[in-house]
């Protein structure tokens, strides 16, 4: 068997022919390698190929990649497997178990048309291809999943510590790093601050911050509280953002005020008649009001002998 290893440093390129017992083409720009098999497979054997001897099947990440494996794929009796296939009825992209978008899709023309699902005891065409050495070359055509074709993998660029925080994605460069929210830098190693010096203690009251990413960084939280007989005039936190600013103004503590008090309007007063001698002293317990009217708890009244 034989296998060709190609190297590319920008426009030359070198080409060593190898006796091998091993089943797979290989080219290389800068530290992204892709790898073809010798071998055609049904969709999921192909995947497991990809993923035991590589880390998984080519998943197209933009017009240059494309145009890449065009000038290297060659020309065979039938086409590549690529890492798309229908998952619940959504074209999604395997390595990343993310949805297909519209502006990343290289469709041939006319596809996808899961033109089998339409046969009688016909299969759906849920898997993807990608055409080489034709007028359609570098699109992509749905496909039965156990239909015979050639792997196509890739070795990633991206490791685990390549973005301390944020996404690594793959380039024909190398990688880049998409920084989540709140990071910056080539490695998204850097986090933004806020001014600590806006965050006051307000009189009467005090301040209690936790920091997750650094001292007054992102993510970082700031409580407030108040002394006894007093209160916040607002109640959220400050948060430091993304954008280096606080999500709040610092609160100010205020004095508690109290709702005024008031007599009820009506009332009512009850004369107890008795048949019987009344054993004094007697007492009394709250008055009720009218409906409507709001109760008061007063002390009892005593009735004394005159």
């Amino acid at each position: 068997m034989k296998f060709g290893v190609f190297h590319t440093h920008g426009s030359s390129w070198t080409s060593f022919i190898f006796s091998s017992l091993m089943l797979c083409m290989w080219t290389s720009v800068e530290s992204w390698s892709y790898y073809y098999s010798d071998k055609k497979m049904v969709w999921d054997e192909a995947r497991d190929w990809c993923r035991e001897n590589y880390t998984d099947m080519v998943a197209i990440q933009n017009k240059g990649e494309i145009r890449h494996l065009i000038k290297w794929l060659p020309k065979k009796d039938t086409y590549y497997w690529i890492g798309i296939r229908k998952i619940n009825d959504t074209w999604t992209w395997v390595g990343t178990n993310k949805a297909l978008t519209v502006e990343a899709t290289n469709w041939a023309r006319g596809e996808p048309n899961n033109q089998n699902k339409h046969l009688k005891g016909g299969a759906g065409e849920d898997c993807v291809e990608m055409y080489i050495q034709n007028r359609y070359a570098g699109r992509w055509n749905d496909e039965r999943c156990t239909k015979l074709k050639y792997a196509l993998c890739y070795t990633a660029a991206c490791k685990n510590d390549s973005c301390h925080h944020g996404e690594c994605v793959e380039t024909i460069n190398s990688h880049k790093c998409d920084c989540f929210t709140g990071f910056y830098g080539e490695k998204c190693e850097q986090v933004v601050k806020c001014n600590k010096e806006e965050v006051t203690t307000p009189d009467k009251g005090s301040v209690n911050c936790t920091h997750q990413y650094g001292d007054f960084s992102y993510d970082s939280s700031c409580q407030y509280s108040c002394e006894e007989g007093y209160q916040l005039n607002m109640s959220r936190p400050l948060t430091c953002t993304g954008t280096a600013k606080w999500s709040e103004q610092p609160p100010t503590c205020e004095p508690v005020q109290c709702q005024e008090l008031s007599r009820p309007e009506r009332r009512i007063h009850k004369v107890f008649r008795s048949p019987w001698p009344i054993q004094l002293p007697v007492h009394l317990g709250p008055v009720p009001c009218s409906p409507g009217a709001r109760e008061w708890l007063l002390p009892a009244v005593e009735m004394m002998q005159t």
